[in-house]
């Protein structure tokens, strides 16, 4: 296995190359710069085979059509999030400058939790986590867990955009707060982190446990 984090766009999204052996490749949030994924998928000798998308916002998304036109590849996303995926002031897309249907993404696959794609050797499973966004999902392949913009490094997705729900966010990281074993997680944003780490340091999952024992959840 082989792991590649490749930030493009202006918003700094993390694109990550998840190759197995045989060098096919998953292709998770490209959300800009076709070309230079193009280019670095060459560079580490990477056949795509599939893009994963953790949910519907512009910034994960901008450079799925090219992509999936160039490799003939699926796309999978959230069934939950098809309005993002296809709804242009709803993703953002129209509040951004350049061409807004690059932006209007109809996924091959529909995904919900607990559906796992497979990828030679390698498996990756569907967790719904909705609170960013209607269908955010994370997608867990070993010990790495992809979390889109559900859960950073010490922070979590914003909930103030179309669909938004913190309470829903907050039940999603009791889901991940009751996941066993140790994960590196790799956010939609910043720097890498591991799943320990933040149970025992991130404000929101210490907010979480305290509703949960009041039963607020």
């Amino acid at each position: 296995m082989k792991l590649v984090t490749l930030p493009v766009g202006d918003l700094l999204t993390n694109c990550y190359l998840l190759a197995a052996q045989s060098g096919r490749a998953a292709v998770i949030d490209p959300g800009d710069d076709p070309e230079r994924i193009a280019d670095r998928l060459d560079k580490e000798g990477m056949t795509p085979a599939m893009i994963l998308l953790t949910h519907g916002h512009f910034d994960h998304i901008g450079a799925v059509k090219e992509l999936a036109a160039r490799y003939a590849i699926p796309v999978y996303g959230s069934e939950a999030d098809l309005v993002l995926f296809t709804d242009l002031k709803r993703n953002r897309a129209l509040y951004i400058h350049g061409d807004p249907q690059r932006y209007h993404v109809v996924p091959d696959h529909l995904v919900q939790d607990g559906d796992t794609i497979p990828l030679e050797e390698l498996s990756l499973q569907v967790i719904a986590t909705p609170g960013h966004t209607p269908g955010g999902v994370c997608y867990r392949c070993g010990e790495l867990l992809f979390t889109g913009d559900t859960l950073f490094a010490g922070s979590i997705g914003r909930c103030d955009m179309f669909g938004g729900d913190y309470p829903a966010l907050l039940r999603s990281l009791d889901r991940l707060d009751r996941l066993e074993g140790e994960y590196t997680v790799f956010p939609g944003h910043g720097g890498e982190t591991t799943l320990t780490y933040e149970k025992a340091a991130n404000p929101f999952f210490g907010e979480m446990r305290r509703l949960r024992q009041q039963g607020a959840l």
